[in-house]
């Protein structure tokens, strides 16, 4: 299969999250696209190996135009939201940002950590790889990262400002993105959510749990959140704080 051979169907219709901000629903793993000043785009995850050509029509049902890609931000390492990085900057010379201690991994300099998985998780993570294979996804293709990642800093270019954080656990270099000012949140795989956006739950398929539950706690105590855009699960918009504040994530995926 080539590795521009969509792996699902298109359209994917965007929902739009915001005035800047839309959903590109994907069956593992949502993209998000972000409008720049100046007609430009930003791209938070790019889904599994294969998704570029669906991005691509997702992002011209929005208004964009593939050199109007300029960055692509990848909040970890997985197959699932690193997969189409490639394929997408071969497409319109967009730049990666990436998390510095997730970067060798992306780059393919090092190899991706083993997550710690409980019988649970075993069970769903063959579930996933068999839909995977199943679909014919192409290999992963790994890609350069142009600018690395760290606690405290912010993005250029952005609409709003941008704060990033190191939020360790799923991957060693995991980060957040979060917009104080649109009060949103893009937590990585920190923070899934069940399919109607009810309850949210500790990502599984984790290095070390302890600090991920730390850092979906990190994420859970923000004051100026009120917007959620998950990889996985429903985008909570109405009444995240309470959502958070019961979630349990020491207890999910046990």
């Amino acid at each position: 299969m080539d590795a521009l051979t969509p792996i699902t169907p298109t359209p994917i219709t965007p929902t739009r999250i915001t005035a800047t901000v839309w959903q590109l629903p994907f069956p593992v793993g949502h993209v998000y696209a972000v409008a720049l000043p100046g007609d430009g785009y930003a791209l938070v995850d790019t889904g599994v190996p294969g998704s570029a050509p669906a991005i691509l029509d997702a992002l011209a049902r929005i208004g964009g135009r593939p050199e109007q890609l300029r960055q692509i931000v990848l909040t970890h390492s997985h197959l699932d939201h690193m997969g189409s990085a490639a394929d997408l900057v071969a497409a319109t010379g967009a730049r990666v940002l990436a998390g510095a201690l997730d970067a060798p991994y992306i780059r393919g300099t090092a190899p991706e950590p083993v997550p710690a998985l409980t019988a649970a998780e075993l069970a769903l993570h063959e579930g996933v790889m068999a839909g995977l294979a199943a679909a014919e996804v192409p290999p992963l293709r790994h890609t350069a990262v142009d600018v690395e990642l760290h606690d405290g800093d912010t993005l250029d270019g952005w609409p709003e400002p941008v704060r990033v954080l190191h939020v360790p656990g799923h991957t060693p270099g995991g980060i957040a993105l979060h917009l104080p000012g649109s009060r949103l949140l893009f937590p990585g795989d920190v923070i899934g959510t069940d399919p109607d956006g009810g309850r949210a739950v500790l990502g599984p398929f984790n290095v070390a749990r302890e600090a991920a539950v730390a850092s979906f706690r990190r994420l859970a105590a923000l004051d100026d959140v009120d917007t959620v855009c998950v990889a996985h699960g429903a985008p909570l918009r109405t009444g995240a704080r309470e959502v958070l504040a019961a979630a349990r994530p020491e207890a999910d995926w046990l």
